[in-house]
């Protein structure tokens, strides 16, 4: 199953999170053929999205952008408050329209440059919330460390691994009381779990937790599962192709014979002849 699952040290006041993605990383790569490197770096989007979502206090759909100037021009997850999971990577090509197999191997910076990290959260039908903060690290983790310390104004520890078959995070987050209940207790536990080998992250989050921190005291929740979701939303493509107007359409259609909409996240095509006129404007 694919699940986050909370925890909390008990003496502490420490907090913490696990995210294993088997399936829903497995369908979200179905059908793309973005180079290794950056089909990584959205697996790893995909778990720390499903991460911070899973500990939302107010139900909504949560989305993060990176956008760069590199290779790599879009990176793109959201995730609601039933843990569906869905997303996409956008990247540049070069001279005939071809990638750059150089990118395949390329690191972070390479990827995205000097870009900036946009996060949309919707809790309600209104105008959402909006944060823009700029990549401050080498790697995703270190990003959203940065951004978690500087949105909480708590520290907090990320460790993401991705695979062609998993996707998968550790979170850690020191909590107001953590110095007051252990002086130590956060510098341990951080050392402690950066001994976490990348390919440890696949384990069940009890096995994990109880190798990584043996002598601690620690309440491990429920896991919550997760799952990705995608589907058609044709209702939304008329709704735009009508706000188009019927002259443009028209004009549309005129010049190719046929109007092709592409789903950029969700990978959806829908074709639409000359009879959607009548069915948009009669």
């Amino acid at each position: 199953m694919d699940y986050v699952r909370r925890f909390l040290f008990e003496d502490l006041d420490i907090r913490g999170a696990v995210v294993s993605l088997g399936n829903a990383w497995h369908e979200m790569r179905a059908g793309c053929d973005d180079l290794p490197a950056v089909d990584l770096l959205l697996g790893e989007l995909a778990a720390v999205t499903t991460l911070i979502a899973g500990n939302l206090k107010a139900p909504g759909r949560l989305t993060f952008q990176l956008q760069g100037h590199g290779a790599l021009s879009l990176l793109l997850v959201d995730c609601d408050e039933q843990l569906r999971v869905r997303g996409t990577a956008r990247t540049k090509v070069g001279a005939g329209g071809m990638k750059c197999p150089e990118w395949g191997t390329a690191s972070f910076r390479e990827l995205l440059g000097e870009g900036q990290l946009i996060l949309t959260l919707q809790t309600n039908p209104g105008n959402p919330y909006q944060s823009f903060v700029p990549l401050v690290g080498d790697n995703l983790a270190a990003v959203f460390e940065h951004y978690l310390a500087q949105s909480e104004q708590q520290p907090a520890r990320l460790f993401l691994t991705a695979t062609e078959t998993f996707a998968g995070g550790l979170f850690l987050q020191k909590l107001p009381d953590a110095d007051a209940k252990d002086p130590d207790g956060w510098n341990r536990i951080g050392l402690l779990a950066a001994t976490l080998k990348p390919a440890e992250l696949a384990e069940p989050a009890a096995n994990l937790l109880m190798r990584l921190f043996p002598e601690e005291n620690i309440r491990l929740f429920d896991p919550r599962p997760v799952r990705y979701h995608c589907p058609k939303d044709e209702e939304k493509v008329l709704t735009m192709l009508k706000s188009l107007g019927r002259a443009e359409v028209e004009a549309a259609l005129a010049e190719q014979g046929e109007l092709v909409i592409e789903d950029d996240i969700c990978r959806h095509r829908y074709l639409y002849g000359a009879d959607i006129v009548a069915r948009l404007f009669s």
